[in-house]
């Protein structure tokens, strides 16, 4: 978004993408409807406190909360650090003690548009035989498990966990307007669709409590499911923006297989 644009243009764009009328937002913010009408078209200046209030009702990423506090003449109040910032050493010990701890069994760690910040050791071996070019940095963890020389041709079931992605992203780009993660999404659903007899929605697909990942390896077809991990009430960005995902054995032949090359 663009921080030359109008405070109340910006509010009413992150309403109108939260389905809310004015009506409904104004009874939830504790405010007239005429009031926030004249915030959003510029009749009236927020505050930063009812300004801060109404990007914390609306979900507003943290980026995009510094964005509006610009936009209506406040300083930023999130600060954003690089992951190997001092400030930060307390989170980044924890995401190394989570990935470690997840051993031996695959976890990583990515950024906001699925670039991979870190992983364990466990995860390596599934990396073998990807286009070095996929590899190189900035890592994509999306455009290497889609990407046709990538894992693609290993993905025992693609064109099911191909829709489970996109509809993830989807919705990601949903919560964040993330001009970079349309990009990919574009890019995405460009590559090479399996050829499938039954066709999954992404609504379905999204709506599914468990999609596996299974993954053909000289070990054998491995199954997982995975979990994600955010830091809860983060204040800077980039700890907003880091997940972490975790994969765990689906079945019993998987978890033996992961324990022998562990060794």
């Amino acid at each position: 978004m663009n921080a030359t644009r109008p405070v109340g243009d910006l509010l009413r764009e992150w309403r109108q993408r939260r389905r809310l009328s004015q009506l409904d937002f104004a009874v939830e913010a504790e405010i007239s409807s005429k009031h926030l009408s004249f915030l959003e078209t510029g009749r009236a200046r927020p505050s930063r406190d009812m300004l801060l209030k109404l990007t914390e009702l609306l979900d507003v990423p943290l980026r995009e909360r510094n964005t509006l506090l610009v936009a209506a003449g406040f300083a930023p109040m999130f600060a954003e650090r690089k992951l190997d910032d001092p400030a930060l050493q307390s989170a980044r010990e924890a995401m190394e003690l989570v990935l470690k701890g997840h051993e031996p069994f695959p976890a990583i760690a990515v950024d906001r548009h699925w670039n991979l910040l870190a992983s364990n050791r466990a995860a390596a071996p599934f990396l073998h035989d990807a286009n070095p070019k996929l590899l190189e940095p900035p890592f994509n963890v999306l455009r290497l498990t889609l990407h046709p020389d990538g894992l693609a041709p290993r993905i025992v079931n693609l064109a099911q966990w191909r829709i489970h992605l996109l509809a993830r992203l989807r919705r990601q780009i949903e919560i964040s307007a993330d001009t970079t993660l349309m990009a990919l999404y574009e890019e995405l659903i460009g590559y090479p669709a399996p050829q499938t007899p039954v066709r999954v929605s992404e609504t379905e697909a999204a709506n599914a409590f468990v999609v596996p990942f299974r993954l053909a390896t000289p070990a054998g077809v491995l199954s997982f499911i995975s979990t994600t991990t955010v830091f809860g009430t983060p204040i800077d960005v980039t700890l907003s923006e880091l997940a972490l995902e975790t994969f765990f054995p689906a079945d019993a032949m998987t978890a033996a297989a992961l324990r022998t090359l562990a060794q």
